[in-house]
């Protein structure tokens, strides 16, 4: 089931945008016009064998000793981009909505991103933006909110963008 037909089936307020081929959470923000604190990433993680969808603002990075400790888990990982292909069969890789219930994922909110009325995200392709507000957001995916990211050091700067081959395997 494609992410929209999703939503509908919730019972979901939402509007979609459409835009050119974004490939981050940055480059989402500034093609839609946005503080990047007001777009979700997700990231998924492997704690102790079991995934979690992780969702926090543009502008931030996961702290993983802090979400290892907010898990009690003894290992923590990201997952790997075949594992990513087997869990979000219906989007493309690095459009994954954070939309956990739809994956069968428990999904992990930073307590950061719940600050403003309204979020936007992929919505499974990388040209089309879903605008939520945050409390419908909350409503429909029912997370855990926990504190587990930073600010990045360099919030203007999107290395990815400056060097297409640039891979940083910490700024998640």
């Amino acid at each position: 089931m494609a992410v929209l037909e999703y939503l509908e089936q919730e019972k979901t307020h939402y509007r979609v945008t459409e835009h050119e081929p974004v490939y981050t959470a940055r480059q989402l923000a500034r093609v839609e016009k946005v503080q990047p604190a007001l777009v979700a990433k997700t990231v998924v993680v492997l704690a102790d064998g079991k995934y979690h969808l992780c969702v926090l603002p543009a502008d931030r990075q996961i702290d993983f000793w802090a979400l290892r400790k907010c898990l009690a888990a003894k290992k923590l990982e990201l997952a790997s981009e075949a594992q990513m292909t087997s869990l979000f069969g219906d989007s493309e890789i690095g459009a994954e909505p954070p939309l956990g219930a739809h994956y069968n994922l428990p999904v992990l909110v930073d307590e950061s991103l719940t600050h403003d009325r309204q979020i936007v995200f992929l919505a499974g392709v990388h040209t089309r933006s879903v605008w939520m507000d945050m409390d419908e957001y909350l409503r429909v995916v029912k997370p855990r909110i926990l504190n587990f990211s930073f600010e990045s050091k360099n919030p203007g700067i999107d290395w990815q963008e400056l060097n297409s081959m640039w891979y940083d395997p910490f700024a998640f």
